[in-house]
């Protein structure tokens, strides 16, 4: 599906460029013809002029002028006509291609978010099932209720990711920012993910009494979609590390991972909305191509920045940076 959408596009493409030059063509061959005619007229008018006549020199003058001026405006409305098709139809092409690359990304996102939702439900109900049918020992209930557990918080994130985006994207969500204690949001979120996610080494380094001037919601969507990033992207048994700390004027919050790393292309195309690395059909990886991009537009909306860089042994280190004359700013 995937070869065929590529070659599509290369179709379109070609067809478009070449539609194009055959364009251009015309508009150089009805440039060539209008120098031709306007050369053809000097010439016979000219040829009517009489060699005796007093005035020739002056008519002779006048007709080459009028043939410089002529062409002068050949030229000038020549080029313009040129400049306009080449940039209106670099424009049109740029267009089309990230609207056929939007069209792909949203297809993915809708597969996605197909299997996304399904699979926590049906987890969940499979868990409730097997616990009304069958008597277990506590040992296993306890297990399948934190799996059940997890599926509906990974489902809760899910729908939260969608409608917070779909709100700030339209001007709906009301940002409310205060003061807050950015330490206390960071610690609690990474001990819930250490306990919710056991196979995974946990490290945390973070100052304590870091207030910053925020929405709290969203700082706590942004903290654990980037944990939850990492927690996709790492194999179990890796060390996933959260820091938190001020550093001159700014503050920090750090997300370190031991994945495969993000290919230097791809590093800022990830905060793309619905863009996700590799091919849906194929992808093992949960996700909807929505979290990195709520990060970016929520880092955004309190006058941060953040990106991407390799880890020093290997993964992916997200980093987002809060100036503090924004983040005491009232």
């Amino acid at each position: 599906m995937d070869v065929f959408k590529k070659k599509r596009l290369a179709v379109v493409s070609i067809v478009y460029w070449l539609l194009l030059a055959y364009i251009v063509v015309a508009l150089v061959w009805w440039f060539i013809a209008l120098q031709r005619q306007n050369h053809q007229m000097a010439t016979y008018k000219i040829s009517e002029l009489k060699m005796d006549d007093p005035s020739f020199p002056a008519k002779y003058q006048a007709i080459a002028d009028e043939k410089r001026r002529k062409n002068f405006r050949n030229v000038g409305e020549g080029s313009i006509f040129l400049v306009v098709i080449l940039i209106a139809s670099i424009f049109v092409y740029q267009a089309v291609r990230r609207q056929i690359r939007l069209q792909h990304q949203q297809e993915n996102f809708m597969m996605a978010i197909t299997h996304e939702l399904k699979t926590p439900i049906a987890i969940a109900k499979l868990n409730l099932e097997t616990l009304l049918k069958y008597t277990l020992p506590e040992e296993k209930k306890l297990k399948m209720l934190q799996a059940t557990l997890q599926e509906t918080n990974r489902l809760n994130t899910l729908v939260s990711n969608i409608l917070v985006s779909s709100q700030l994207e339209g001007g709906r969500y009301r940002i409310s920012k205060e003061e807050l204690d950015l330490s206390d949001l960071v610690k609690t979120a990474v001990n819930e993910f250490r306990n919710r996610f056991p196979d995974h080494h946990w490290q945390s380094e973070i100052e304590p009494e870091i207030d910053i001037n925020g929405d709290s919601l969203l700082l706590q969507i942004l903290v654990n979609n980037l944990i939850e990033n990492a927690i996709k992207y790492s194999p179990k048994e890796s060390l996933i590390t959260c820091k938190l700390f001020q550093k001159n004027r700014s503050v920090q919050f750090q997300v370190l991972d031991e994945g495969p790393g993000i290919a230097d292309d791809e590093k800022k195309r990830v905060f793309e909305k619905f863009y996700r690395i590799g091919n849906e059909t194929t992808r093992t990886t949960k996700g909807t191509g929505l979290g990195l991009y709520l990060c970016k537009k929520i880092v955004e909306d309190h006058h941060g920045h953040i990106r991407v860089t390799d880890n020093l042994n290997r993964g992916s280190t997200f980093i987002v940076s809060f100036t503090v004359k924004h983040a005491h700013e009232q």
